[in-house]
């Protein structure tokens, strides 16, 4: 059974992990994970990923009240207060921005997402059992598996729905395979940390109001398992070796690392070995 209290501490935090981003970014390119992760290379702060962050802070807040209360107008108003909160404790985001116009510009690109919202679920009818909560499991002869859920359902029956909020549209079907392994990532640490296998995997796009459901089977996790396990025998590889080689694809056009990429004429840094065991625990 899911418990509302998420089960990450300070200790599991800082504990090697990975995560379906970080394996997302090594399939993508393995220079681009070494870069995120073993070098830890500062990225600006995109429009985008703060409106994302300021999206799921404004759905997980709507769920702090009553039933009744969880409405448009409300999730309207926490917008600004979560806007505030962002800054505080990001003040570089505020630095996004050239003038007032451009902040109300792209505060109301989020309130359009907030509305759409609303059309898509009905929250008064929603109960989650858990928000944003952080999930963990031993993967036995591998890593240690981390995910982010933006929200857990509970049955009455016990049946299991992780759903996880998108701010962009819904990919075309040549490009799903990410998002589509990131829930079953999700799926398989539910399964190895609670012995509860997911009865429903929901994607929510608000970009363009999709909703994309889907049932997974043993057979689906067996091979996202799989999978992970060739995924992190790469990159212990690549760490043991030192190099991790760029992959060029369409994404490196708006790849924050460009200039440190050998593809592109750049130079990386040195790689850093020592950063190495106590970034990956090998």
């Amino acid at each position: 059974m899911i418990s509302s209290a998420p089960v990450d501490t300070p200790r599991a935090r800082r504990a090697p992990a990975l995560s379906p981003s970080r394996a997302n970014d090594y399939q993508q390119c393995p220079l681009l994970f070494r870069l995120r992760t073993i070098d830890r290379v500062p990225e600006a702060p995109s429009p985008a990923a703060a409106r994302g962050t300021l999206v799921h802070s404004v759905l997980e807040g709507i769920f702090d009240v009553p039933a009744a209360e969880r409405t448009p107008g409300l999730a309207l108003e926490l917008l600004p207060r979560a806007w505030d909160d962002l800054r505080e404790r990001r003040p570089e985001y505020a630095g996004m921005f050239d003038d007032n116009a451009a902040v109300d510009a792209w505060l109301g690109s989020a309130r359009a997402l907030v509305e759409r919202y609303f059309t898509l679920e009905d929250p008064m009818r929603l109960e989650p059992r858990a928000r944003e909560i952080t999930l963990e499991a031993q993967l036995e002869g591998g890593p240690l598996l981390r995910g982010i859920v933006d929200r857990v359902d509970v049955a009455p029956d016990g049946a299991v729905r992780i759903v996880d909020y998108k701010t962009g549209k819904a990919p075309r079907p040549q490009y799903g395979e990410s998002v589509a392994f990131q829930m079953r990532f999700y799926a398989l640490v539910v399964l190895l940390s609670r012995g509860t296998m997911p009865a429903m995997l929901q994607l929510v796009f608000l970009g363009d109001g999709q909703v994309q459901r889907n049932v997974p089977t043993p057979g689906d996790l067996e091979r996202t398992e799989a999978k992970i396990r060739a995924v992190w025998d790469a990159i212990v590889r690549d760490a043991q070796e030192g190099e991790f080689r760029p992959r060029t694809s369409k994404l490196c056009d708006w790849c924050a690392h460009r200039t440190l990429c050998p593809a592109f004429d750049g130079t990386p840094p040195e790689f850093p070995t020592g950063a190495v065991p106590l970034t990956l625990g090998i």
